[in-house]
């Protein structure tokens, strides 16, 4: 029987194996699975792997330490009543800025099919790049220098599949906590990072499908597959870690997250630990489980601090009133004597038990700590389920208020929290522009809220501010009314150039209270067909306030007794916000931030009106235009 030995420089041969005979197809396996070598081999590549991603995550965290420093360092510049203090001062600071301008106008574009299901999103350009180098990275170590001859070669790409498949447990379990290392060192969120979270478990998928292919062929390239299931343990609990690890992919795909999230939530845990499970028993050597234990030590770090965070932030419950507003909108106020402090735009799990036991629903914290008595305050839309049962307690809470007067009804509230807020402090650039649709104005309230707080005690280098609100009804500007009012006067008090725009793009009623131009500006839907609902499709088909639309006097109120909000101007239609940005972005001294929160489409606009702009007014480039900076904060990920 002329054969090599597996691990040896003369590739595996089957010259002379009998394979009719079991006990030499049984040695001539076992030849093919001598996987020794190629086991170090993988182990290296494996750790290679990681010290690629520390490479990556070290220079993603030094930018972002250049960045905070930065932002903090134009705050003290502002302080000591130093001017331009949002611009950068020297060549050094010029060049970080180009490279900066090249590198946003790269990453903020953001494509969204018109004719795709609502669940299908495509991420942006900067993430679609970052997983596309990432799968090249993984690609490049498991097929370099893997071309193994000989009846080893499947053997070989198995095995370092194998490797690497491991090798991306602890990077997915990172990725997953609310607390997580990456998140701290380079300022990404928890939101973005489990998107990415979501792409390392289909990398791993693709990897397990390599690993479990390449050995299947392998094996079946002889006829020794029926032999190799019936004879060794791996294949079995292999493909029981494989089936666990395809589910877990398959589950996590929008609609199914979206259709039952609480189940969801659970099943994902259960079915997670399953996997390690299964993977414990299937893999041969106890090195290899490393790749498992960190992950496991990881989680369970993850757990206990948000545990014991939990156990503190509800050791004293608060207590949460509703109030019913128009447009089938909850405001929900929670006095909590534990949550005290949180970042603008962070957000909490909220659960109050009597509209479900058990269940807790994402909310952002519309308010600021500055603001509100410190309570914090939420604006949910009811669909169903949670927010369905709020919004009718609400409704029958304020129907039985009109009969009787009564002190409103509080309720024990539990809060997960808070998360979230790791955008740039708004309040270091020379002018911001906050933009929401719909509910999305929790978030730039909040961060409005800040600004006119910190403006109202300090001075910032914040010279003009930009609200604008995109809403179906004229009636929803109730939500938020007092809030805008007060903020507007603290604002303008402190000389700060403000101007709110509220589009409104449904209301007929809106001719009563808008501006001339604003009428003219209208919806642009055929009426005729029904009543008009273009929130979620924004395009170039406004108008843009002009300077003498904008709000007159010491507060900034208008001279129009008979507008709703005295200190806003409200218009008719959708925004244009390529002219709208251009002339705010040509009056700016130094850098401009840009928040962005709402339906996809509206985020989608702003993404790309902000990097087609960046690119023509050649920011950053020897022209003179200051940076744009932009976080853009979707309803859902």
């Amino acid at each position: 029987m002329d054969m090599s030995m597996g691990g040896s420089s003369t590739p595996l041969n089957d010259s002379g194996v009998d394979f009719s005979n079991e006990t030499q197809a049984f040695d001539f396996l076992q030849l093919i699975l001598d996987d020794s070598e190629f086991q170090v081999v993988g182990n290296a590549y494996a750790r290679a792997f990681w010290y690629g991603i520390v490479v990556v995550i070290g220079i993603a965290a030094i930018f972002n330490i250049i960045w905070v420093m930065t932002l903090k360092l134009r705050i003290r510049m502002a302080a000591k009543k130093q001017v331009h203090s949002a611009r950068p001062k020297n060549i050094v600071m010029r060049s970080i800025a180009t490279v900066t301008a090249l590198g946003r106008e790269i990453a903020y574009p953001r494509i969204s099919p018109v004719s795709s299901p609502a669940w299908f999103k495509v991420p942006p350009l900067g993430t679609i790049l970052l997983l596309l180098a990432y799968l090249a990275f993984v690609l490049v170590l498991e097929f370099a220098n893997n071309d193994v001859p000989g009846g080893q070669h499947y053997t070989a790409l198995g095995v370092r599949a194998a490797w690497l498949a491991v090798a991306q447990v602890p990077l997915l379990i990172l990725l997953a906590g609310k607390y997580n290392l990456i998140g701290l060192l380079t300022g990404a969120s928890y939101a973005r990072l489990n998107v990415l979270h979501r792409w390392v478990a289909r990398m791993l998928l693709l990897l397990a499908t390599i690993h479990f292919g390449t050995q299947s062929y392998g094996w079946d390239e002889y006829g020794l597959q029926k032999l190799e299931w019936s004879t060794d343990s791996c294949p079995p609990t292999g493909i029981a870690a494989y089936a666990i690890l395809l589910w877990l992919n398959l589950s996590t795909l929008a609609p199914f997250r979206h259709f039952a999230y609480e189940f969801f939530v659970v099943q994902h845990l259960v079915t997670f630990f399953g996997f390690i499970i299964a993977v414990m028993m299937h893999l041969p050597a106890l090195y290899s489980r490393v790749y498992i234990y960190i992950p496991i030590v990881l989680w369970f770090l993850d757990r206990v601090v948000r545990s014991l965070r939990y156990f503190y932030n509800n050791v004293r419950p608060g207590r949460a009133t509703l109030e019913a507003m128009d447009g089938g909108v909850t405001r929900i106020r929670v006095a909590s004597k534990q949550v005290t402090s949180w970042a603008p735009g962070a957000y909490v799990l909220l659960s109050i038990p009597a509209f479900g036991f058990g269940q807790s629903h994402p909310a952002t914290i519309a308010s600021a700590p500055s603001s509100h008595s410190n309570d914090l305050v939420f604006i949910l839309k009811g669909h169903r389920g949670f927010t369905n049962h709020i919004l009718k307690s609400a409704k029958s809470s304020a129907a039985s208020k009109t009969e009787e007067e009564t002190p409103p009804k509080s309720y024990v509230a539990f809060i997960d929290g808070p998360y979230g807020g790791q955008h740039s402090d708004f309040a270091a650039f020379d002018t911001v522009v906050l933009i929401s649709g719909s509910t999305g104005v929790t978030f730039t309230l909040s961060i409005l809220l800040d600004l006119a707080h910190r403006a109202s005690t300090q001075t910032l280098p914040v010279r003009a501010l930009e609200f604008i609100w995109v809403v179906k009804n004229i009636s929803w500007i109730h939500w938020i009314s007092d809030e805008l009012t007060a903020a507007n006067q603290q604002l303008r008090t402190a000389g700060i150039e403000t101007t709110f725009s509220i589009f409104v793009t449904c209301d007929n009623t809106i001719s009563s209270f808008a501006t001339d131009e604003g009428k003219a500006s209208g919806c642009q839907c055929d009426k005729s067909l029904g009543p008009c609902c273009c929130i979620d499709v924004v395009d170039d088909a406004g108008i843009v306030p002009t300077k003498s639309e904008e709000s007159a006097g010491p507060a900034g109120c208008s001279d129009r007794s008979d507008s709703i909000l005295p200190c806003a101007t409200l218009i008719s239609g959708r925004p244009s916000f390529k002219p709208l940005l251009w002339s705010l972005l040509n009056d700016a001294e130094g850098e401009t931030g840009i928040a962005v929160c709402g339906p996809l489409a509206l985020s989608t606009t702003v993404r790309n009106t902000v990097a087609g702009i960046s690119d023509e007014r050649a920011v950053h480039k020897g022209s003179g235009a200051q940076g744009i900076y932009l976080h853009a904060e979707d309803f859902s990920l």
